[in-house]
Order: structure tokens, then sequence, then C-alpha cells
């Protein structure tokens, strides 16, 4: 399992409650290179400046936050590996002629090493491994290509969800907007990716143990298919966030369900990206 060239880029909260983007040095240093919405403004220029690029360092007791804007949107393909649909209810069914999209609200996105919490009457949240596509150009009306062209970045990512409610109605969004429930790895650039269709490994793993081993050449609806077809009814703008879907060996499919609960370490890794690490915590009202 390889990881990116760079370590990648990150939030840091500020004093004043607003956030930098900073390249996380392989030392672990936070360079900063500027404020999130300079960020955003250019995504591309970001990404390739060079290693002197930026205004700083920042403190060493800096708190790390998703580098996303509040008002991107998330959007979430469902059942997009053929491994995961043949796995659960849906199994011998054919796929659509259009993904299935659910959304997240910025707010329930966190960053790595971050604790999540169970939510109130939730026998445990079930982990679903992914990567997560970062749109750095406006998307109308695009071509496949025209989307894939505008894609700056990667990350890895785990739609942490919360079966139960998920489960009480057809539509997902509560399920998948726990408090904490989405956490990112740092942005890769996409040079450093390349294309998902080429296959990259992605590995689950709970306390150590292996839960998921899929591939993104798995993945049915792809990351320029999905943004064109999302583009022709809403304009992308820089700073949306596509996640791919998961491959086999969510909890829920198993017999018994095996859910994650206080204590449980969830990993993600995925090959070019890097490893994504957090535990699991009870709820505090």
């Amino acid at each position: 399992m390889t990881t990116a060239e760079s370590g990648g880029l990150v939030g840091v909260g500020r004093d004043d409650g607003g956030v930098d983007v900073a390249r996380r040095e392989p030392d672990g240093t936070l360079r900063v290179l500027c404020g999130l919405r300079e960020f955003w403004a250019d995504p591309s220029g970001h990404l390739a400046a060079g290693p002197d690029a930026g205004t700083g360092t920042a403190p060493a007791d800096a708190v790390l936050v998703p580098p996303v804007l509040p008002e991107a949107r998330v959007i979430c393909v469902g059942l997009n590996y053929r491994s995961h649909h043949a796995e659960g209810s849906y199994a011998g069914q054919e796929f659509p002629d259009h993904p299935t999209l659910f959304a997240r609200w910025s707010r329930s996105l966190t960053v790595d090493g971050a604790e999540v919490p169970v939510p109130a009457n939730e026998p445990g949240l079930d982990w679903e491994g992914e990567v997560v596509a970062y749109v750095g150009a406006p998307l109308a009306d695009a071509t496949p290509e025209e989307a894939l062209d505008a894609v700056v970045g990667y990350s890895v990512f785990n739609d942490l969800t919360a079966r139960r409610a998920q489960k009480l109605t057809s539509q997902w969004i509560l399920g998948k907007n726990g408090d904490a429930s989405g956490p990112l790895g740092p942005i890769v650039p996409a040079g450093e990716v390349g294309d998902l269709r080429d296959g990259l490994s992605l590995v689950t793993r709970v306390n150590g143990t292996v839960v998921q081993k899929g591939n993104t050449a798995d993945i049915v609806y792809t990351v320029g298919d999905t943004l064109a077809h999302i583009s022709r009814t809403f304009t992308l703008q820089p700073g949306d966030l596509l996640a791919t879907g998961t491959p086999a060996g969510v909890g829920y499919s198993r017999t018994p369900p095996w859910l994650l609960q206080p204590g449980d370490v969830v990993e993600v890794s995925v090959d070019r990206i890097g490893t994504l690490t957090n535990r699991v915590v009870p709820r505090e009202s």
C-alpha cells in the first residue's frame, strides 16, 4: 500500500474562527498556504505551488478541521461497487441507468484522528471506506471528460453510517449525517492519484482486522460520468465533494451483523492517497 508523494492538504482552525489550508510535510509540520476561501478560488494553483509556497508554519497545537467550505455540497453515490451491490438486499437486481445519490451536510465531516460518537438509539455504527473527489472548477452541462478534468484532488473517506436511522424510510439522509460521522483524510492532488478507473486498492480494518478489501476499478458510475450527470441539474462549484461509494464487507450485511462499538478503531487505506484512522466513542449529550 503506497501513499501519496506529498502529505496532502489539511484545514487548520484559526483563533478568530477562520480556517487556513496547510500542506502537511513528511515530518508532520503544517505549512500554511492561504485562507480557505482563497484556496478554493484557485485550488489548482495552490495544489501546484512549490514546496516554498506559504505564509509560515501553523502552531504545534493547531486544531485540524476539514478543508471544506461551509456551503460545499457533499454528494454521495450509493451502491456504486459491484461487490457491495451483490452482498446486500439489492443482490440479483440490475443496476439502474443512473446513480443513486444522497447528500451529507458539511457539518457532518471531521478529520483523521477525530473521535466519532455512536448516535442515541443506535446499536453501533457501520463502516464504509471510500474515496472522495473534489471539484475544482464550475461545472454546468459538462461532458464526462470535462467533469473529470475539473477534479483537483482526492481524499480517503469513511461514510460511517447509523443503519437504524438510515433504514427507517427510503430516504437515507438521516442515517448519513450523524455528528462527526464523515472523517476525511488530507487532499491529495489528482495528478498524484491518477484515474480511479485504473484501479486503486481500498482496505478497511477494524481493530487491525481486515473487513473490506476492494478496488476502485469495481466502481460502476465513474467520477466523470457522475459529476457530468449532476451538472445537468445544478451547477457544481469549486469545493463541492463527490463520495464515490464503498466496496463489499460492510457490517450490516454480515451474519450476525457487526457494528462499531465505543473503543473500536477503524482504518481506511487507499493506494496513493493514504490512511484514515478514527476511534468510536460513546455519545455525550
